[in-house]
């Protein structure tokens, strides 16, 4: 992302408490150990009809009319400023805040925002209040089969821009971008009514999904609930899309961390514009490729034991067990971008005191520079391996759980055997991309 990418992956090799390779085979003998400790004593689901408990004081907060206005407003706010300062003011993305706003603070802050509120992002989105201002009785139906392919490619474009166009930062770019990206999916909104958005705007979707992962959700009579997390992520739909939504996600934060490497940067560094983008873009359809192969493989490699019967939704064998790639998404996410979001997120702070370049201090913090000391690489280094292992523990314990309602107990454990390699090699795969340099 221009200027934004020299800060991710902060913390290499050497800032590793411990030798990488040690790192990777504790990591890795950690996932091994879960599966084998569940396949002896989990022998039936626990996710899928579990309940929770309900919120009734909170849930009226949350439903009230004027928390429902407040979030809305928030919502028109936030994009009417990040167009605002993205249109009209600095064209450098040092002195521009909208870049920051969008990549940090809305891509990356969407991850702890949904784990610890749930579907909030649903209630404040302002592509989904736009489209509400204009009235119909009836909406057009959506395309059958249309799942959350709408989701991906809007997903993919967005990550294409981030990761493979060297001007992703330019603050005219990111306008054009959010402009036109806002037009279509307000346009189909309107279109196709409420219904579009958790399977057509890519960043609704992608929160929804983050969001199964809350320990805050509904239940089936649209009570807010205090649940398991994990009960939550078992309610994801397996719908079409939605494998290809996950591997996308998963295979691009791999990506990012690959074009950080030396050997990469210096493969690319003398490319000329369209050198360059085609090396990215080659790079992130082989990242994302990979581990859709790896995935898919492994989940049907499943099947390989007898399925209960009906015990399959649309998307087959790897739907059946997508969800378990969200917490492993998630520790991805978390292992590679918590530095550079807790350093450059504070420069959308810093810039905000003049989003339009006018020379004004609002928030009077024009002298203060980014605080790179308050961070130790050894912290770093430890939320990076924590959060993977974290990530692909939780979804072993996903998968197993999916497995006890999908196959007897005595094909169980042997069913699982690809999907726990699979495993092991995110795992140790995350690791080295994170530790690499």
């Amino acid at each position: 992302m221009g200027l934004l990418l020299p800060l991710h992956g902060i913390g290499g090799r050497g800032d590793l408490p411990v030798p990488l390779w040690l790192a990777v085979y504790s990591a890795a003998a950690a996932v091994a150990v879960s599966f084998f400790a569940l396949a002896a004593f989990w022998s039936r689901p626990r996710f899928e009809t579990a309940s929770g408990t309900p919120l009734a004081g909170l849930g009226r907060i949350v439903d009230a009319r004027l928390t429902r206005w407040l979030l809305k407003a928030l919502g028109l706010a936030a994009l009417a400023l990040l167009l605002g300062a993205a249109w009209f003011g600095s064209g450098s993305p040092a002195l521009n805040p909208a870049p920051t706003w969008l990549y940090v603070w809305i891509w990356v802050g969407i991850i702890p925002l949904s784990l610890v509120f749930g579907p909030i992002w649903r209630l404040a989105n302002p592509l989904r209040t736009l489209a509400g201002f204009v009235p119909r009785k009836t909406y057009r139906e959506l395309p059958t089969g249309i799942g959350y392919w709408p989701a991906v490619a809007g997903l993919a474009g967005f990550l294409w821009l981030e990761l493979a166009y060297p001007e992703g930062s330019d603050p005219l770019v990111v306008a054009v971008f959010v402009a036109v990206y806002a037009v279509a999916n307000v346009a189909a909104g309107i279109i196709y009514g409420p219904r579009w958005f958790p399977i057509g705007d890519s960043f609704e979707a992608y929160a929804e999904v983050l969001a199964k992962l809350s320990p805050l959700g509904r239940d089936d009579h649209r009570r807010l609930v205090l649940r398991n997390p994990l009960a939550g992520l078992a309610s994801i739909p397996q719908e079409p899309g939605i494998v290809a939504l996950l591997c996308l996600l998963l295979g691009s934060t791999a990506f990012d961390g690959i074009s950080r490497w030396s050997t990469w940067t210096d493969l690319t560094g003398e490319l000329g514009p369209a050198g360059h983008i085609a090396v990215q873009t080659l790079g992130l359809v082989l990242a994302v490729a990979v581990v859709s192969v790896l995935f898919v493989v492994a989940a049907r490699a499943t099947g390989t034991a007898r399925v209960r019967p009906g015990a399959l939704g649309n998307a087959g064998l790897p739907g059946a067990f997508v969800h378990s790639l969200v917490p492993i998404a998630i520790g991805y996410a978390v292992a590679h971008y918590f530095s550079f979001a807790m350093f450059q997120g504070q420069e959308g702070l810093l810039l905000a005191t003049d989003p339009f370049g006018r020379g004004w201090d609002l928030l009077g913090t024009g002298d203060t520079r980014i605080d790179y000391a308050f961070l130790g690489t050894g912290l770093i280094a430890a939320v990076q391996i924590g959060a993977i292992v974290l990530g692909h523990v939780l979804g072993v314990v996903s998968a197993h759980d999916r497995a006890a309602s999908l196959f007897r107990r005595r094909q169980m454990r042997r069913a699982q055997y690809p999907m726990l390699a699979a495993m092991v090699a995110f795992t140790a795969g995350g690791i080295a991309l994170v530790t690499a340099s």
